[in-house]
């Protein structure tokens, strides 16, 4: 059996980019990813909406503020390097009342702290970015928000890690640890250190290791619908001011990378981790499980789960959900969008204590292992700058005495 310095369990973004900064801050060290599914990116990853974020979203003291304005420029000189589609057409955030202008002004002072450009756009101004979008009296216009395909950088950093020697165990799920590493459905695997990137299963192996004692992961269902009429009515990103209360935000029209036009995402509630469709991949544990912490949600309306609840659950009726993304733009047909598209699932980490939702990166570990618990979005955009964060703290960890047993 090879014996590994390093294992990264979990094969999507944030378990790729760790596994090639391990391998470049340890060029001699044998590193391996394993992964339940048979390739990279096949669930949150693979599944998103392609966007690299700018980071004025974020207060300027979060993790996510650095790491989503350094990843944008991260991500596009990798995918200039790779040779990858970047498609540059930026984003508007649009108000629709008075009220909303307000969220318009803390928006741009977050910007501005992060030091990310945004630029003010009257409602004539933002016709020359996109002649349908709309607003109440001014918009703003972020330049460097562009939209990449997250599946070909997922299988081109997959390239990249098997050139530089990192090794692949596909078909291998966490099944467990033991002394010597972890067990896994493809048979054991020694490892010197495990980095746990597990995304919706992140808390579960977290706990085999005496971490994430106070975290449960809540799944949220993401869906999108194509505008299938042409590529031509929406120009650039369209969002909505969202409620910087919770990390969701709100529908909005995406311009993908290839053109094309979609609608989304939801943001809801689901009942067990791999939720996509029907009752494939349900387990009864986790029903039971993210149905008591849901129905704890509801009931002390923590975060006002309840109407976010109600609210997102009204988005499986497609009219209405393209009913509200019309309030962003005009000359769309409504009856030009297609079929809902392929879902994604969002792992969302939940405190049990304060039953609040943790809205910036939360990593734990020691000399043994690290546990990424909680890859909040947008961690797509975040992936690179963070994976360094991620092995400077097993640096760290390492180096310090070891724990006691």
């Amino acid at each position: 059996m090879k014996r590994y310095d390093y294992v990264v369990i979990g094969a999507g973004i944030i378990g790729l980019t760790i596994a090639l900064e391990l391998k470049r801050r340890f060029p001699d060290a044998a590193v391996a990813v394993t992964e339940k599914e048979s390739d990279v990116g096949y669930h949150a990853s693979g599944r998103n909406s392609g966007v690299l974020h700018a980071g004025f979203y974020y207060t300027a003291d979060s993790l996510k503020a650095r790491f989503c304005r350094d990843g944008n420029r991260a991500m596009q000189d990798y995918c200039a390097s790779r040779g990858l589609a970047v498609n540059r057409c930026g984003k508007l955030v649009v108000a629709s009342d008075e009220e909303e202008l307000k969220g318009l002004e803390e928006l741009k002072r977050r910007g501005d702290a992060n030091g990310v450009e945004l630029q003010w756009m009257s409602e004539e101004e933002i016709r020359t970015i996109d002649p349908n979008a709309r607003t109440f009296r001014k918009a703003l216009f972020s330049p460097s928000t562009v939209t990449v395909d997250p599946v070909q950088v997922c299988m081109s950093m997959k390239r990249e890690a098997v050139e530089q020697g990192i090794d692949f165990r596909f078909d291998s799920k966490y099944e467990g640890r033991w002394e010597e590493g972890i067990h896994t459905g493809g048979g054991p695997i020694e490892a010197g250190y495990v980095v746990n990137a597990a995304g919706l299963y992140a808390d579960r192996i977290a706990r085999d290791y005496g971490f994430g004692k106070r975290y449960t992961i809540i799944p949220f269902k993401g869906m999108y619908v194509k505008y299938a009429k042409n590529k031509t009515d929406i120009r650039t990103n369209i969002y909505p001011v969202p409620n910087l209360a919770n990390p969701f935000l709100g529908v909005h029209y995406t311009k993908t990378v290839d053109g094309g036009i979609k609608i989304g995402p939801t943001a809801i509630p689901a009942f067990w981790r791999e939720q996509y469709r029907g009752f494939s991949r349900f387990k009864l544990g986790e029903f039971l499980q993210i149905l008591y912490y849901e129905a704890k949600l509801f009931v002390t309306d923590s975060f006002h789960f309840r109407r976010l609840a109600l609210q997102e659950l009204r988005k499986y009726v497609k009219p209405h959900f393209v009913r509200l993304s019309m309030k962003l733009a005009d000359n769309v047909d409504p009856n030009g969008f297609g079929s809902f598209m392929r879902p994604g699932i969002r792992a969302q980490l939940l405190d049990t204590k304060t039953l609040a939702l943790v809205q910036d990166f939360v990593v734990e570990g020691d000399d043994r292992s690290m546990h990424v618990l909680n890859a909040v979005s947008p961690a797509f955009t975040c992936s690179i700058p963070f994976a360094r964060h991620v092995v400077d703290t097993i640096a760290a960890r390492r180096a310090a005495p070891a724990r006691k047993p």
